[in-house]
Parts: structure tokens; C-alpha cells; sequence
């Protein structure tokens, strides 16, 4: 019977806590800063990292997990028995990880390795890791997990609304002129994943008010043509305040769903600036047995 591990990046923003005991590795991200190269997760706090990123002449950017990196979790892996590993990472319309890796898989000997592409990032990706590291600890098979994969990605949504225009601009989501007068208007634009699994400006929206409830209006669709039951969490980048209010206002509207918090570390919130708070969902893992 084949001994299986679970790797991941940093994006997942998973704790200790929440991996300790299991077969989870996390690989991390590279943060540049003004030509300052830190490690998301290990040297850097996402405080730390706003406040940089503030002072910054320029917009910070972020490098894919180095390869060598990966290579080095595999061996370790191996030395601990794991022949079969499964590379669970942000999507690959993001960062070319999935792609490196897969690349890299035939030089990888002794091991099966597995490239799954999550399609999305941050928590959701977070509990599909948790799910497959409870899996393989239980002894359930690679094709009983990435099946059940495949169920929890195909049921994925997110909103983000974001406060600053301008890092979309650099990201070429938006156009320099609509991200300068939507800042001017201080429209507050939904982001959303679209089919083809790309980050795309879903609405825009001129207040946050507006926004909010725009999302409340889409998460209670989703729990109404669900048949399954739906874990959701508020996620928010340096603005912990009003996004434990909104989870608790959430909680409160929408008894039948398990609603939790998590945030944006460093890596995401390069790409979609400061205090973007977001409302993400999939099937509850913890409460379906299907």
C-alpha cells in the first residue's frame, strides 16, 4: 500500500496548528521588496509586509516556490517512506509552479509524484490540502483522494472586493484609465475566478456597503441550490476588524453554513493590495460524507 504525502505553497495559508501530525508539506513563496527577497510564512509577517509594502518605491512582487526547494521535500519525503506525493498548488493561470513541477516529476525517482492543480488559492486550497492530508493519514487510496478533489474544486467560489485599483492596473486587469477613474469614483470592484479559472473584475460596485451585500446576495444563491452542505470563510488583507464583523453578521444570516475566517498573506496581496476583503465557499468537507 503506498504511503502518500501532500505538498503545497505558502498560498494555502495554512498554520502549524492546523497541519501538525499530518503528511503536509508547505513549500514557500519568494516576496520581493525594494530588491529585499523575503520567505512568506518563515521571515516576514503579513504586518510586517503591509507596512513594507506601504513604504515601498515600488509595487513588491512575488517568484514561484523554487524548484529546489520542492526537490529537497520530495527527498525528505522519501527518507520517511512516502512514495507517492501529491503537489497541491495555486492555480496554474497564477504561477507557473504546476508546470515546473510537472516538468520536473520524470527526474523525481522513487517516488509517484502527482501535479493537482487547485485552480484557486488561499484557504480553498488550504482545506482541499487538509482533506487529502486527513485522507492519506486514514490510508485512503491516491484515486479515493483525488477524487474527493476533484468534488471539493468543482464546488469552489470566491469574491474578493478590493480596495486598490492601481494593483490591478499593474496586474493588467484593468486598464490604466478605468483603474484611475474607478479610483476617482472609488468604485470597489468584485473579483472573482471565471471558467477558465483567471482572476477577472466580476462587477464594479461604487460602495462597499453595496459590495457587501452584493456577495451576501451571491453566497445565499449558492446555498440555495446547493445540495450539500457549505463552509465559508471571510477573508481579509489586514483588516481584521470589520471582516470578524462581517463573519459574525454572516454566521448569523446564514445558520445552515459553517462560516470561518482566514486571510491574505503577503504573496496574494501583492496582487490585490491592502485591506481586499473576501467571502470564498465550497462543500463542507467536515459535514458530508458524500
Amino acid at each position: 500500500m503506498s504511503k502518500i504525502a501532500i505538498v503545497t505553497d505558502s498560498t494555502a495559508y495554512l498554520t502549524p496548528d492546523q497541519i501538525k501530525g499530518l503528511p503536509i508539506r508547505i513549500v514557500t513563496t519568494p516576496l520581493i521588496v525594494d530588491g529585499e527577497t523575503f520567505e512568506e510564512g518563515v521571515d516576514i509577517t503579513p504586518a510586517q509586509f503591509f507596512a513594507k509594502m506601504r513604504a515601498a518605491s515600488d509595487f513588491p512582487h512575488t517568484s514561484q516556490p523554487r524548484l529546489a526547494d520542492v526537490l529537497a521535500i520530495h527527498k525528505d519525503l522519501l527518507a520517511e517512506g512516502y512514495d507517492t506525493v501529491i503537489n497541491i498548488y495555486l492555480s496554474k493561470t497564477i504561477s507557473g509552479i504546476n508546470a515546473t513541477i510537472t516538468a520536473a516529476a520524470p527526474e523525481i525517482e522513487g517516488q509517484h509524484v502527482v501535479v493537482y492543480d487547485s485552480q484557486i488559492t488561499v484557504i480553498l486550497m488550504g482545506q482541499m490540502v487538509l482533506t487529502a492530508g486527513l485522507m492519506a493519514q486514514a490510508g485512503a487510496s491516491l484515486d479515493e483522494i483525488i477524487a474527493r478533489l476533484d468534488q471539493l474544486r468543482a464546488s469552489t467560489d470566491e469574491y474578493f472586493i478590493v480596495n486598490d485599483l492601481m494593483h490591478l492596473v499593474r496586474g493588467g486587469r484593468l486598464s490604466n484609465t478605468a483603474g484611475m477613474l474607478g479610483s476617482m469614483l472609488h468604485i470597489k470592484p468584485l473579483l472573482t475566478f471565471d471558467d477558465e479559472h483567471k482572476i477577472v473584475v466580476f462587477e464594479k460596485i461604487r460602495t462597499l456597503n453595496r459590495a457587501s451585500a452584493r456577495v451576501e446576495a451571491l453566497f445565499a444563491e449558492a446555498l440555495e441550490q446547493a445540495d450539500y452542505p457549505i463552509k465559508a470563510w471571510v477573508i481579509d488583507a489586514g483588516n481584521e476588524t470589520p471582516a470578524d464583523q462581517w463573519q459574525a453578521e454572516l454566521q448569523e444570516k446564514f445558520p445552515q453554513a459553517n462560516i470561518g475566517r482566514s486571510f491574505f498573506g503577503p504573496a496574494i496581496t501583492t496582487h490585490i493590495g491592502e485591506k481586499a476583503i473576501a467571502l470564498a465557499w465550497m462543500r463542507d468537507p467536515d459535514r458530508d460524507s458524500k
